[in-house]
């Protein structure tokens, strides 16, 4: 057993390579939040309708975000990354006075964030992954935030009239996202643009190979564009309208031609590696030296070194994909919307929980239905998460179950809404990408900035593969039995849309739990309580509701002000949590606002404080019921708030890699993963786990039967994500576009391998695969198993310490938030890594959690 393990562990021994392939460097990539369920999650919808009013914006220096933050920020990366994802973009800094001014006393912003998107199955149900964002931050002092209280409003600049009326133009400390409209996107965007490019012209000119005269001017510019970016795309993510749409991607051409040059600006790209040759580089520290590297790697790989014709070659590659990402990911949400079943005779939804019901009556009142009610109808079957999973878990009509399912797998492939071709022609694109920067694939260009290499992705996924697969054939086998013995006809030949509702009988009998059953004890109120109560025991840091503070996209979002020991603010942060069927995107995500930066300081002493947001899509409240939680949405909340703390938490003041930024891709998961391991220890469970009514704590029996069914059909669950990670790599390595086999075979073939029921010829999940088409993770979905893997071996240094010693517990949390939540891209992962655990990583943790340690030996 310990050989085995020890044959696993050189494959995370991998260094962050410092120079890649002609000095070819990958561009970053957005964090997606993992859609945490069985089958692919649809956009989740919610029941909330949007609200008609909104409230009057106070012009204090509020700065906009940009809807998803890429991990391996850099500079230049924040710029081109893709529009907040679904897996995380958004809205970021506070601008200060006029965007024709940003001098570092001009930004002071209060509280903005960013998101990180997830994979499509892992504990906790979200995904990060995030849909696919960047996000800007200008400056928020500590000093602006006294005590967390408001301020007053400075005074506004002197500008053209049409300027001063735009709310993306103006002063603010926090995004005025409750003002903000689509008629203010193109005007706004052109202007900040114009302001953009003069600035980019006079540091071009005077450009010196120093710090102060260099990176800080360059960190400024390409701020002030992630916020005001990340603003708008944060409210397309959460408040989607066509008029919205339409002015971004009439705009997106504009902005992206700028992040072009940019990245493409030889003056620039010299200065940087003069500073590298120069006699000063060893005296710089090393979160400078990480910094000048990643400007260097992702000035090539964003095609600086190229010749005219290819330069403007691969231009015109980069505004397509940007485009067919925009487009991809529309489709995709379209399509979830489509699909609506009206059902009357509630014999066809026999075996719905109560809180299923009410969401489908919900939403059949939104539909003109207003008579809906949850117990006698109608009811609107849809494909948002919700309702989705609760009728392949629950409804004992298989022909619905079946007609859900196919309609799910195939959204998005037929149409006006097919993405068939979009999918070709973005592999296409990025295959020729990959030729023009000399790379052989996408893979490469993709991995010249991830702590791994194809080589070793696809190792580890072998590894993980042989663990997990006989242990995925005994769960269908296990599933088969216990179908057969309650009379099911379809027993001997189960289907794809049997499995999960199979899955959850056998779940019941084995272990007399359900989530529905548990869903009482999980309110939301509580769970926050217990999450920020466990915050407080390991990282020593106090979290209070701050409403008010900042304006709002919606009326449930939440906003809280973070302190450390002493009171003092040191991070803001919002919370928007339920579904919004209609305007909102599919999963869960954490993305920046603001990052924590010296040079954006707002008084020159003290850094500007960090803002993020976290963005669930979970069960909203119905009726008198507060929102009561399934035990997969109480994980993906922990897992979004590890996202948010690597951010919040963070002590590096170089802005560019601070927070989540400059971390590299399959290294972010990290922190995320990691917090999902506390729902399974009884004293945090315990403290959150309160029935609604009652206040009866949730029985120890109950909890003991719950950590049993961890690990319940982890084989399977482990071969979804591989299935997953491994098509990726295919797709971007040996595929051949307009070749003889087509995507779908590609799928085909993988899951032959990787699933033990291979997917239905019909499946055209590929078409909602927003992760590797509409987000930062082509050629990288490895990085959720990847830094799976790290953040198991993480949690285990808590339990060697002892779960039970408070004491222990305590220092260990402070040494994790010393390490890895506060060093941020100013460290190699692995370095940072060795720092917290004295030792390189081992998969052993890992595949202990699951139960298949023993498969592996």
């Amino acid at each position: 057993m310990a050989k085995q393990v020890d044959e696993l562990k050189p494959i995370m021994a991998v260094h962050v390579p410092s120079q890649t392939k002609d000095e070819n460097w990958v561009s970053s990539q957005n964090i997606i939040l993992q859609e945490q369920f069985e089958f692919p999650l649809s956009s989740q919808r919610v029941i909330f309708t949007r609200a008609k009013s909104r409230k009057k914006m106070k012009i204090t220096r509020y700065l906009p975000n940009r809807v998803l933050f890429k991990t391996t920020l850099v500079i230049v990366n924040m710029l081109m990354a893709t529009t907040r994802f679904s897996l995380s973009r958004s809205v970021h800094p506070l601008l200060k006075r006029s965007p024709f001014s940003y001098s570092s006393s001009h930004f002071t912003p209060k509280l903005l964030r960013k998101s990180y998107p997830c994979p499509l199955w892992s504990s906790s149900f979200s995904f990060c992954l995030h849909t696919f964002h960047h996000s800007t931050s200008p400056s928020l002092s500590s000093s602006s935030f006294s005590a967390c209280s408001h301020r007053s409003p400075p005074s506004m600049a002197s500008v053209d009239e049409n300027i001063e009326s735009n709310p993306l133009l103006q002063d603010f400390d926090f995004p005025p996202f409750d003002i903000v409209e689509a008629k203010h996107v193109r005007p706004g965007i052109r202007a900040l643009l114009k302001k953009l490019e003069s600035d980019l012209d006079e540091l071009e000119k005077t450009v010196e190979p120093s710090w102060p005269k260099l990176v800080e001017p360059l960190e400024k510019i390409i701020d002030r564009l992630t916020v005001v970016w990340g603003m708008v795309n944060h409210l397309k993510s959460v408040e989607d309208t066509a008029e919205l749409r339409a002015a971004i991607e009439e705009v997106q051409p504009e902005k992206v031609k700028f992040q072009l040059r940019l990245g493409q600006s030889k003056p620039i790209y010299n200065a940087i590696k003069a500073i590298q040759e120069s006699p000063d580089w060893q005296s710089l520290s090393e979160a400078r030296k990480r910094i000048v590297e990643n400007l260097i790697k992702e000035a090539v790989l964003n095609g600086v070194s190229l010749e005219d014709d290819k330069r403007e070659q691969f231009n015109k590659i980069e505004q397509e994909l940007e485009r067919l990402s925009h487009k991809f990911s529309e489709n995709v949400l379209d399509a979830t919307k489509k699909f609506e079943k009206l059902i009357t005779d509630k014999k066809e939804i026999e075996g719905l929980p109560a809180t299923a019901l009410g969401l489908a009556a919900q939403t059949a009142v939104s539909k003109g239905h207003e008579n809906a009610t949850a117990e006698n109808g109608p009811w609107v079957i849809t494909l948002d998460a919700p309702i989705f999973i609760s009728v392949m878990q629950h409804a004992r009509n298989r022909a619905l179950r079946e007609e859900v399912y196919r309609a799910y797998i195939t959204r998005a492939s037929s149409g006006d809404l097919d993405n068939t071709p979009i999918i070709n022609k973005i592999l296409k694109l990025r295959l020729e990408k990959a030729k023009l920067l000399n790379y052989n694939n996408y893979a490469e260009v993709s991995m010249a900035t991830k702590m791994a290499t194809v080589d070793k992705a696809e190792e580890l996924l072998e590894k993980l593969r042989g663990a997990s697969w006989n242990a995925a054939v005994q769960d269908v086998e296990d599933l088969k039995s216990y179908a057969k013995s309650q009379g099911a006809l379809e027993a001997d030949n189960l289907s794809h849309w049997d499995f999960n509702f199979w899955s959850e009988r056998l779940r019941e009998s084995k272990y007399n739990i359900s989530e529905e059953e548990l869903r009482p004890y999980f309110s939301f109120s509580k769970v926050m309580d217990g999450l920020f109560n466990l915050a407080k025991t390991l990282f020593g840091i106090d979290i209070e509701p701050d409403d008010g503070l900042a304006p709002v996209w919606n009326k449930d979002v939440r906003f809280y002000c973070v302190k450390d020991s002493s009171g003092s603010p040191i991070a803001y942060f919002y919370f928007d949590p339920y579904s919004r069927p209609s305007e909102k995107r599919e999963g869960a995500w954490m993305d920046e606002v603001v990052s924590r930066s010296r040079v954006l300081s707002g008084n020159g002493t003290t850094p500007r404080l960090p803002i993020a947001h976290m963005v669930c899509n979970q069960t909203p409240p119905f009726g008198d019921k507060p929102s009561l939680m399934t035990f997969r949405e109480v994980e993906t909340v922990f897992h979004e708030f590890g996202h948010a703390l690597q951010h919040m938490l963070t002590k590096q003041d170089e802005g560019l890699v601070s927070g989540i930024r400059g971390i590299e891709w399959d290294a972010v998961e990290l922190p995320s993963q990691f917090m999902e391991n506390w729902c399974y220890h009884r004293d945090t469970l315990m403290s959150i786990a309160k029935h609604y009514e009652t206040g009866e704590n949730l029985p120890e029996e109950v909890y003991l039967k719950l950590l049993a069914a961890r690990t319940f059909r982890a084989g399977s669950l482990s071969l979804r994500q591989i299935r997953f990670a491994s098509l990726d790599l295919e797709l971007h390595t040996k595929y051949i576009p307009d070749g003889s086999e087509s995507v779908y075979d590609v799928d085909q073939r993988v899951s032959r391998r990787t699933q033990v029921i291979p997917p239905l010829p019909e499946d055209r999940f590929l078409c909602g695969f927003n992760h590797i088409f509409a987000g930062g993770y082509a050629a990288g979905y490895y990085s959720y198993k990847w830094a799976e893997v790290l953040s198991a071996d993480a949690f285990s240094a808590f339990e060697d310490a002892g779960l039970e010693d408070s004491k222990a517990v305590k220092e260990t949390g402070h040494k994790f938030r010393e390490t890895i939540l506060a060093l941020g891209g100013g460290k190699a992962p692995l370095e940072v890594f060795v720092e917290f655990r004295g030792r390189e990583p081992s998969p052993e943790a890992l595949l202990r959690h699951n139960g298949l340690l023993a498969a592996t030996a």
